[in-house]
């Protein structure tokens, strides 16, 4: 470890690794680069935003039975939000970086390997969605983000500051996880690891309420109110869970992230008679944790059908979605594993051993959208939808222009909702929750004519039959034309 003095406020600066060439010191922000044999004050590096995020500098884990401690961080800015990298030294002074967006989790190292490093992609080639082969890997694309570096904090292995812009894509395969870094050229730099969670790398030294309470001011995972800078309405948001706003009087787009609210862009005009089951700021507690609904938006398919996407938050369990459909309820968790899935065409995809099988495939497009979020949202918003199922369980891929995810949902009795969210569920109109399609009314009315003409059947089976099966096909028929017109892909 070497220890400097701050060329601008004195203070102590301590470089853990011999790796790092930048600190930036956490008394007054500037950003110090380390020389051959001394330290120099090259500008103020802006403060980190707080946010959510359990990891500290300090914080230490094992991997792969190696100790590590978190000794730096960089937070980037992309077109949907922000997230962390985190610098870590292992015990046997090799490095990587913990990736940290939206409680999910990742740790890669760099590779020099010529092998792998051969035949990558061009980063204008990438889109999400689409696979290559890596040292005869298949790996998926994720991400394709042009960021820029708002922040820093501790030490860094290379000179970056405020404003520092980088081109990276993301790929995944299974847990596996690459990086490919364009920023300096066209031939990437490649990092290379796994998809983790901070219970699997034993983490100590969290920050826990308390600490975010003293640094921050507010409470991780309590609700506070802030009035819209742009029409005046109040809005119910998590400070430092989620920073994107959308009013829900004048559907303006907020970034909360700084000290003052900032309108990013002008709310589109839309319908508010959303029949909405769950209120912003609803709680509930679920496997032990405390829950909130932060965020709600409809989404509609290329057909007009629609439904209801509650985003929940906790302060202990992180993020997870309830959508609401005229089926029922399920709840969504996003994937930190992916399926294996050939191509896009392909009608099954893998996980864990079970073979999904494909059901819909449609385009669809946000209509609605209130309260705050973990990354950008706006009325407009297309996403195109695969999704696939196995028993109750359903996957679904959803493809942007920029990013690529997977979620598994499983349904939610109307009962459980009911236990959950109590007086909160229970207060508003949950017929849909209940409806039958046409189809299965029409098999209702159709045994019960069975039923009714079972015993003349013995009679007169000819003449009975024939008039039965001709009152089952006028109940029948006229049920799948009606279903077929109002078709739900999430059915």
């Amino acid at each position: 470890m070497q220890t400097v003095s701050c060329p601008s406020c004195g203070a102590e600066v301590r470089f853990r690794s011999h790796a790092s060439v930048l600190a930036v010191c956490e008394y007054c922000q500037s950003t110090i680069l380390k020389d051959a044999d001394s330290v120099r004050d090259v500008g103020k590096m802006s403060a980190v935003l707080e946010d959510y995020s359990p990891i500290q500098i300090g914080t230490a884990g094992v991997y792969d039975g190696l100790h590590f401690t978190v000794v730096g961080r960089i937070q980037q800015r992309y077109s949907a939000g922000t997230w962390n990298e985190w610098y870590v030294l292992f015990d046997d002074t090799s490095t990587g970086w913990l990736g940290d967006s939206s409680g999910l989790y990742t740790l890669t190292a760099e590779i020099a390997d010529p092998k792998m490093l051969a035949n990558l992609p061009a980063f204008a080639e990438l889109l999400p969605g689409r696979q290559y082969q890596i040292d005869g890997v298949p790996y998926t694309v994720a991400e394709v983000r042009n960021a820029e570096c708002i922040a820093g904090q501790g030490e860094l292995p290379f000179k970056v500051g405020a404003g520092w812009r980088i081109q990276v894509a993301d790929l995944r395969s299974y847990s596996s996880f690459i990086t490919l870094d364009y920023t300096d050229g066209p031939q990437p730099v490649l990092y290379l690891g796994f998809a983790v969670t901070l219970e699997s790398l034993q983490c100590q030294l969290l920050r826990d309420d308390d600490a975010i309470a003293k640094s921050a001011g507010k409470y991780r995972g309590k609700l506070e109110a802030l009035d819209c800078p742009s029409c005046g309405s109040g809005i119910k948001y998590v400070p430092g869970a989620a920073a994107q706003l959308v009013c829900p009087a004048c559907h303006a787009q907020l970034d909360a992230s700084d000290q003052e609210a900032q309108v990013l862009a002008i709310g589109k005009q839309v319908h508010d008679n959303v029949d909405i089951t769950l209120e912003l700021g609803a709680s509930a507690k679920i496997n032990n944790a405390d829950f909130t609904v932060i965020g709600m938006m409809r989404r509609a398919d290329d057909e007009g059908s629609q439904w209801n996407e509650y985003l929940l938050f906790s302060a202990r369990a992180g993020f997870f979605w309830l959508v609401e459909t005229d089926d029922g309820w399920s709840r969504s968790n996003v994937l930190p594993n992916w399926p294996t899935w050939p191509s896009l065409d392909a009608e099954r995809c893998a996980l864990d051993g079970a073979v999904y099988t494909k059901l819909y495939d449609y385009g669809s497009q946000v209509v609605y959208a209130a309260g705050a979020f973990n990354w950008k949202v706006a009325v407009g918003d297309n996403t195109h939808v695969y999704e696939f199922e196995q028993g109750q369980t359903k996957l679904a891929a959803e493809i942007t222009a920029e990013e690529m995810t997977w979620s598994r949902s499983v349904p939610v009795a109307f009962d459980q909702m009911s236990a959950w969210f109590g007086a909160a569920f229970h207060g508003v109109a949950t017929g849909r929750n209940i409806k039958l399609s046409h189809k299965q009314t029409a098999r209702i009315f159709i045994a019960i004519v069975l039923v009714l003409n079972a015993i003349p059947m013995f009679v007169s089976f000819s003449s009975t039959l024939l008039w039965s099966v001709l009152g089952c096909l006028a109940l029948f028929l006229p049920a799948v034309f009606l279903d077929n017109n109002a078709k739900n892909p999430h059915e």
